[in-house]
């Protein structure tokens, strides 16, 4: 998976990287017109000692002094030295032909001075010296302007190089923000976005669609907390729903509790005077099957009663350290009456385990997983209960209830059948109360709800796993006695 920081870092490389180019690039720029000026600086030079050498030209020819004879032969030597020793500077501006000629043109113009004559004029001699001079400084005048038109042209392309370089940085820095800006700021703006939508109730999971390694961690701690909030949004909705049953439970089954012991009653007095009545023995036969129809019939309805009022009822929970074995031992033994002939129970559970809880609520959460599975085999089928130390997490694939904390010794209680199993639809709500898939009159719905609520109640979890056709596997895990001196 990419890293966030990874690719900032690579974009400030980058960044980095343009800029010790740009800055070399410019250092190399800034010496080749520093050469260039120092170039430009000779040649000008030698512009100079041409107007030089024209000056005391014309001082000589007007005062006929041999001190500006000096001095203009002098300015020629520096002249051809010049050349001479930096004609790579002169290269730039003049062919090696065109600086042959001017030190030809040189040496010709200091011979026809030397030849003067001081005081002697010399029509044609002055001429050709005039001319040569002349030839002189037009030719120094064409490689100062030459020059001055080079450097120019370096001096504009370095300032369109620099312009387009500031130009690329620019850029570059532009796309490494936005590249920033969309992947850290509008994932982070997407977060705030949901925070918001929590905070208004609506539970949305987050989905960026981006892999890079911080992104992702954050995306998964968010939606791992939404997961947590909707688990304990939905404990507490539930909790809230079923304090109100509980009320309602309690209120409903004290009401039925009067009416069915006054049927009760009176169908225990009807029995009675119909026996002591003369009435013949068919109808009195036929009677009393009706009349104990209805007495049986209302000790159905006052058992359902009792069985809402012992759910609506808070008692106190009472820990304890409850040998495994002799409990589920216990449990089977009254629902023994229950499994068919045709129904095998295989029992591995060993001796050493102790769970730490209420034994009554234990028996009875074993009792309720014990008879659903003996009604999802349907009178044919295999029943195991086994028993062992919690190891790791509950399995991936199977259906996670309550909270199961690993830093405390468990014991993995396993109630599996072969039964009919359960669909992916009906396996999520087969905990809540009420709800059942038995036909009328053969369930209320609360038996795994109370078998969840005494797992949780202690602390626990129960995973399920279940197919259609493949059975169903109940795994237990509850707290386990320290039994240790």
């Amino acid at each position: 998976m990419d890293s966030l920081r990874r690719k900032i870092v690579i974009g400030y490389g980058a960044v980095a990287t343009l800029v010790i180019a740009l800055s070399a690039f410019s250092l190399i720029e800034t010496r080749l017109l520093a050469e260039q000026i120092t170039s430009g600086e000779r040649v000008h030079q030698f512009l100079g000692i041409a107007l030089e050498i024209r000056r005391f030209e014309k001082n000589y020819f007007l005062y006929g002094q041999n001190a500006d004879l000096d001095e203009n032969r002098g300015y020629v030597a520096q002249g051809r030295r010049l050349l001479a020793e930096h004609g790579t500077s002169f290269a730039a501006v003049a062919s090696a032909q065109r600086i042959g000629a001017m030190l030809l043109a040189l040496e010709n113009y200091d011979r026809l001075m030397s030849a003067r004559v001081p005081g002697k004029r010399d029509a044609a001699g002055d001429a050709r010296l005039r001319q040569a001079g002349k030839e002189i400084v037009t030719i120094a005048e064409e490689w100062s302007r030459t020059e001055r038109g080079i450097l120019q042209q370096q001096l504009d392309s370095h300032r369109r190089w620099l312009l387009g370089s500031i130009a690329a940085l620019v850029i570059l820095v532009v796309a490494v923000g936005q590249m920033l800006a969309w992947r850290v700021a509008r994932p982070l703006r997407e977060l705030e976005n949901n925070m918001a939508a929590v905070a208004e109730g609506r539970l949305a999971k987050l989905d960026l669609g981006l892999q890079d390694r911080e992104i992702a961690s954050l995306t998964t701690a968010f939606n791992h907390v939404l997961e947590q909030l909707e688990t304990r949004q939905g404990q507490l909705l539930r909790s809230e729903k079923l304090a109100a049953l509980g009320t309602l439970l309690s209120g409903v089954a004290h009401e039925l509790n009067n009416p069915l012991s006054n049927i009760s009653t009176s169908c225990e007095i009807l029995a009675e005077e119909i026996a002591a009545a003369k009435v013949g023995a068919g109808g009195t036969a036929f009677q009393k099957e009706l009349l104990d129809q209805i007495d049986a019939e209302t000790w159905r309805a006052r058992r359902i009663v009792r069985s809402l009022l012992d759910y609506a009822r808070d008692r106190a929970f009472r820990r304890e350290a409850v040998p495994l074995a002799p409990l589920i031992e216990e449990s089977l033994r009254l629902v023994r009456g229950r499994i068919p002939a045709q129904v095998s129970i295989n029992v591995d559970v060993g001796t050493g385990f102790v769970l730490a809880g209420d034994k009554q609520r234990l028996q009875q959460a074993i009792f309720n997983l014990v008879g659903n599975a003996i009604d999802a085999l349907e009178g044919a089928g295999e029943l195991r209960i086994a028993a062992r130390p919690a190891r790791g997490a509950n399995p991936a694939d199977a259906l996670v209830f309550g909270a199961d904390d690993a830093r405390e010794p468990r014991i993995e209680i396993e109630v599996s059948d072969n039964g009919h199993g359960i669909d992916a639809a009906t396996l999520p709500r087969i905990f809540d109360p009420f709800f059942t898939t038995k036909e009328v009159g053969h369930g209320l719905g609360l038996g795994l709800f109370i078998v969840f609520e005494i797992v949780e109640e202690h602390g626990g979890s129960i995973a399920v796993k279940s197919l259609p056709g493949a059975g169903t596997r109940f795994l237990l895990r509850l707290p386990a006695q320290d039994t240790a001196p």
